[in-house]
């Protein structure tokens, strides 16, 4: 991997970082383990259509580890990793039936896997009855995954694809 290429990633990794960490200063106003906007996905839904998917993985996997050792709970690290993965393998194989222009989209699945795979990590870890929170938790992943798929769609349009002036 060239240098250039490196730095692009770790730059996205970095910001990825800052913004999850700045989101955990913002008070949840959903009293539901597990709901949250999930800001930093924005720099994912973007990695996905302008990186490799080896590359996106990397971003994915190392914000997930810092990320865990930032917020302090390192038991985050299960659910995080296990819904990151299962939302960048459905994102990968969704991205070549949808165009950039409809990047949100793949947000939107995106957001639903990684609460589908937080969820079985809990029901492994503390029994079945932890699939009641699934409803709220898709429910909330589709309005997160929207929203957040949104604010990719206008950074490509309005800080990326549009010239200098």
């Amino acid at each position: 991997m060239k240098a250039r290429r490196l730095t692009e990633l770790a730059l996205l990794t970095a910001v990825a970082l800052i913004i999850f960490v700045v989101e955990l200063q913002i008070p949840n106003p959903v009293p539901i383990a597990g709901v949250k906007l999930g800001l930093a996905n924005i720099i994912t839904v973007y990695a996905m259509y302008h990186y490799r998917a080896n590359e996106v993985f990397l971003i994915v996997v190392v914000r997930i580890l810092l990320g865990s050792f930032f917020s302090g709970n390192i038991m985050t690290l299960l659910y995080s990793m296990a819904g990151g993965l299962l939302c960048l393998a459905g994102m990968l194989l969704m991205k070549p039936l949808l165009p950039e222009k409809y990047i949100w989209v793949c947000s939107v699945l995106g957001a639903v896997l990684h609460n589908i795979g937080q969820t079985a990590v809990a029901c492994l870890i503390a029994g079945w009855g932890m699939i009641v929170y699934l409803p709220f938790l898709l429910v909330s992943g589709c309005i997160a995954g929207t929203f957040t798929g949104i604010c990719a769609q206008l950074l490509i349009w309005r800080r990326i694809k549009k010239p200098n002036g």
